[in-house]
């Protein structure tokens, strides 16, 4: 067996765990509206224990629906109406060995649900547009602020029975643990923080009054669970911002923990007002956290849990090995590949999809968007129809047209699916648009999925043809065609002469002249000091950060009102520090050599040699010099999947050949197609391909149609019968 001590048993109180790697709570926000247990809440638990994941935190359950939801469809324990859908959810994670966990967490100022007099430790108005739990800023509206109320004393005691009863209904349902949720600014987080807690009564100020109200919960729940039944709690070891808990404070809070009784320490970092040491978005690397498990375990005789952007099971072996810490705790890692335990322990390590901290199927598409959570590289997460993934009983022949993350997830699928799959891809290395990301510095982790999935189409040995833009005709020997030709740069309309206005992805081409995936050799186009960027989204952001941090003058000009609103918010916080020449919190980047100036509401008017002139919003115009310009202005490449369709041919467009979004997109809709293909290739008014037709409209839809029913018809049928 590989990885002896990451498979290792381990006890928390009277709770054995059969290895050591622990699903660290996530709310994946998909109960029921009530808070009631959903069938997609057990499928994913009960496939992160399939994969062999140990102990299993099921995140975010709200104690109190009515002052709290972190998100709007997280579960909910506050009535005994919910122990029989919990004790389902339970069941299920324990017929496949795992041992399991709810956390207990009321959001506090955080809430989702309710948006208006939120519940909190002190009165503020809040200003986090990267919580779950942010104010709604509309269309044509303006930032104002969420107002977040005092709790008053008898509600803090309220909630000290409310947790309780919640912990009490958890053991009842047969879970083996409950963990209170006390970390990155959340109602307990909130009385626990010397920068967050400005209360002057008994529940505020002093060390012992700031922890005054997680300690009478730990004391009601012994009271009702018992002191054997396994508590935990998940905490800030430090929070990141000045005033806030820092590392003694984060070992005096588990010394008074390890007193109360607690049984395991579960570390997590930061809180809202510094996201990026909660949230690990690509610039952090694996397992920076780790040193406060370290030191915890110095302190304290309880089991630690660290977690943090943990990835490779090599590392997590190695912290365990060294005794930094008792537990790893996987997060997003189990939503990029639930079967990372399982594929480690039977060393197939290659095969693991490491989470590339993207935050983009996980936050900015889902639980940012009040939907449910997912994944940018791990279109399974969440979609029970992958459960059902089963071989083709009649194999098509497929063309997939375009080598980036659509098409090659397509590719993937189909081929898994027994599909015989052409992906043919013009330039000469597979990537598409995820090729970038070798350029912009803290993004290379994105380039683990893009290694993982090349790397998956030679185990199926699909059949790649590089450098090959197949023609309409080529395409007619297949009998199914996906146009994942994503999209290209273009220049808008401006007054002047635009011929020299450079396309980002010449701005962005590897200068290295060779490397290990792509051979031969590659021309940069060279730009001068002064660079005017002109566009938006997620491909002005990344060649933003590539052209500041070598040194460009740079100036940012976009025609939407705010720059990157579409693009990831952690990502986007940590990026504008940097265009401030500063860092996000934990991080020690060098600064750019020029701050990034960014002019909003404005367009580019005319351009007349490196003179520009800027008009804004209110048609105030500025004029400007510069050496280069660079469109970042993308649109779909359609050229081919409209030529193939007016041909006749059966052919689906999906990705950024769609519309111009991000990932997640991407491999949600090749997976999408590589799961609905069959044998009957029906396509409806909407070139979208069809699956899970009833029967009989199936038919009525391929069989051959005979004569319409009339009169002499039935007469003729009639004698026939007779005569025979």
């Amino acid at each position: 067996m590989a990885f002896q001590h990451l498979f290792s048993p381990l006890r928390i109180g009277d709770m054995e765990l059969p290895n050591r790697v622990v699903q660290v709570p996530i709310d994946i926000s998909s109960s029921h509206a009530d808070g009631e247990v959903s069938e997609r809440d057990i499928h994913h638990h009960t496939t992160v224990a399939k994969g062999g994941t140990g102990f299993i935190i099921v995140g975010a359950t709200s104690p109190h629906m009515a002052t709290g939801r972190p998100t709007v469809t997280c579960l909910v324990a506050d009535g005994d109406n919910y122990i029989p859908g919990l004790a389902r959810l339970a069941e299920a994670m324990h017929r496949y060995g795992a041992k399991c966990a709810v956390q207990l967490q009321h959001p506090g100022r955080q809430s989702a649900i309710p948006r208006f007099n939120t519940l909190g430790a002190t009165d503020r108005v809040l200003k986090l547009p990267w919580s779950a739990g942010h104010e709604i800023v509309y269309e044509n509206a303006e930032e104002k602020g969420k107002e977040i109320r005092e709790a008053s004393i008898p509600e803090i005691m309220e909630l000290v029975d409310l947790f309780s009863e919640a912990a009490w209904r958890v053991k009842q349902a047969g879970f083996d643990a409950v963990e209170l949720h006390a970390a990155h600014g959340y109602l307990l987080s909130e009385f626990m923080s010397p920068f967050l807690n400005m209360r002057t009564d008994r529940f505020g100020g002093s060390f012992e009054n700031r922890m005054r109200f997680p300690l009478a919960v730990v004391d009601a729940i012994q009271k009702k669970c018992g002191t054997s039944f396994p508590l935990l709690v998940r905490y800030s070891f430090e929070e990141w911002c000045e005033g806030g808990r820092d590392l003694e404070e984060g070992l005096e809070t588990a010394r008074a923990f390890e007193r109360a009784g607690v049984h395991a320490l579960d570390l997590s970092m930061g809180m809202q007002e510094s996201p990026g040491a909660g949230f690990d978005p690509p610039p952090y690397p694996q397992g920076w956290a780790t040193y406060a498990s370290a030191a915890t375990k110095k302190a304290v005789g309880i089991p630690v849990i660290t977690s943090h952007s943990l990835r490779d099971p090599d590392y997590c072996e190695q912290i365990l090995a060294d005794g930094q810490t008792d537990l790893v705790g996987l997060g997003r890692q189990l939503l990029a590949d639930p079967f990372w335990p399982v594929k480690a322990q039977r060393g197939k390590v290659r095969s693991i999809r490491r989470c590339i901290s993207c935050l983009g199927g996980c936050w900015q598409e889902s639980l940012m968007a009040q939907k449910e959570i997912a994944c940018s590289i791990n279109a399974a997460c969440g979609d029970t129809r992958y459960a059902q993934l089963r071989p083709s009983e009649k194999p098509v022949t497929v063309a997939v047209v375009g080598g980036g993350p659509a098409g090659m997830e397509a590719a993937r699928i189909a081929t898994e699916r027994g599909h015989r799959v052409t992906l043919f891809e013009k330039h000469d290395e597979l990537g598409g648009a995820m090729l970038y990301v070798c350029l912009v510095p803290g993004k290379e982790k994105m380039r683990w999925y893009l290694d993982w999935v090349r790397d998956q189409l030679l185990d199926l040995d699909v059949d790649i043809r590089l450098g090959h833009a197949p023609t309409v005709d080529e395409l007619r020997d297949y009998d199914i065609v996906l146009n994942a030709t994503g999209a290209k740069s273009f220049v808008p309309e401006v007054h002047g002469d635009a011929s020299g206005v450079v396309p980002f992805e010449e701005a962005m081409a590897c200068p290295k002249i060779s490397c290990e995936c792509h051979p031969g050799g590659r021309r940069m186009r060279k730009l001068g000091e002064r660079v005017l960027l002109w566009g938006d989204g997620y491909a002005a952001t990344d060649v933003a950060a590539f052209l500041a941090d070598i040194g460009k003058d740079l100036t940012i000009v976009t025609e939407n009102r705010e720059f990157a609103a579409e693009c990831e918010v952690i990502h986007m916080y940590v990026l504008r520090k940097r265009f401030e020449q500063g860092d996000a919190e934990v991080l020690d980047s060098r600064p750019y050599k020029h701050p990034v100036r960014v002019i909003t509401s404005t367009t580019v008017e005319s351009i007349d040699g490196g003179t520009v002139v800027l008009r804004d919003a209110g048609f105030e115009r500025t004029t400007i010099e510069v050496d280069d310009i660079v469109t970042c202005h993308t649109r779909p490449v359609t050229d081919l999947f409209e030529a193939a369709r007016d041909a006749g041919l059966n052919v689906v467009n999906v990705g950024d050949a769609v519309s111009v979004r991000n990932l997640y997109w991407a491999v949600k809709e090749g997976s999408d197609f590589g799961m609905v293909l069959d044998e009957h290739l029906l396509l409806n008014s909407n070139h979208a391909l069809l699956d899970d037709l009833p029967e009989d409209v199936l038919g009525q839809l391929t069989r051959k149609e005979g004569p319409a029913y009339t009169a002499a018809r039935m007469a003729e049928l009639a004698k026939e019968a007779a005569e025979a």
